[in-house]
């Protein structure tokens, strides 16, 4: 069987096709299986992938509905015992990322995942994780799909990306395989890849739909911690993260504190 499948999710966006495609034909560790999955481009991306189609194994343009629907389109299709999804403007780290995490991939484990850096117009910035994950962490954050090796089987035993969703489904997928299905797995201490964040995702005005999406799926997977997690959504707000970081400045926090102390002096009790 063939260890690992590389899905390339792609619309549009021709520039990032070719800069991802070279990245993995660029690997030192060559023995994966590589997919493209185009949703009926027609900047010219067609074209990249004819061009390089004697070193895809699997490719299709045609329009789809949505990336979950072409990620999933990918899944399907694919032979590897493990997948990564490195999707158009996403670049492998280095070289050597592929045949580092081959090393490294045993039984014992059915996800895998490392860092990677945040790439903008102007500027990188690194992102790392944890060893080990837990429902906290996913509650304001997440594994990113660029960074993780996922077994295949996992998604017809668990569930394919949801399709109903834009940001979140793949959160989705990795709270409730780890946080509800408890499946085993691994920290690689290293640096996988650089995402491209100028995807959908990383976008401002997608934050309300991310934190809605979010919300839908811990009510109907985790409805117990429904509340906890309305309550987390408030601390991690932008005024919470202001008063966070005064707590950094000794002489403004004790400023800011003799203020809410004296504005609570005019208050009712609070109830205990």
């Amino acid at each position: 069987m063939t260890k690992i499948s590389i899905i390339t999710i792609n619309y549009n966006d021709k520039i990032g096709l070719s800069k991802t495609i070279n990245s993995v034909l660029n690997q030192s560790w060559q023995k994966f299986e590589f997919i493209v999955i185009d949703g009926g481009s027609n900047d010219g991306g067609l074209e990249v992938i004819e061009q390089n189609k004697d070193k895809i194994d699997y490719w299709v343009s045609e329009p789809d509905k949505g990336v979950y629907n072409a990620m999933n389109k990918g899944i399907k299709v694919a032979k590897g015992e493990y997948l990564i999804f490195m999707n158009s403007g996403d670049t492998f780290y280095d070289d050597n990322v592929l045949e580092k995490i081959e090393s490294q991939l045993t039984d014992e484990f059915d996800i895998y995942y490392g860092d990677y850096y945040r790439v903008y117009s102007n500027s990188t910035k690194k992102r790392t994780f944890p060893e080990k994950l837990s429902f906290s962490f996913f509650y304001s954050s997440s594994l990113s799909h660029q960074s993780s090796v996922i077994r295949r089987k996992l998604f017809s035993d668990i569930f394919l990306y949801n399709e109903e969703y834009k940001i979140a489904s793949d959160w989705e997928f990795f709270i409730y395989a780890i946080c509800h299905k408890n499946v085993p797995y691994k920290y690689l201490n290293l640096t996988i890849s650089n995402f491209d964040f100028s995807g959908i995702s990383s976008i401002g005005k997608f934050k309300d739909l991310d934190k809605e999406e979010r919300a839908k799926t811990i009510k109907k997977y985790f409805p117990l911690f429904v509340d906890d997690y309305i309550q987390v959504s408030e601390l991690n707000s932008k005024r919470f993260k202001q008063i966070f970081h005064i707590q950094n400045y000794p002489k403004a926090w004790k400023f800011l504190k003799m203020i809410i102390s004296f504005t609570l002096l005019f208050l009712p009790k609070i109830k205990k």
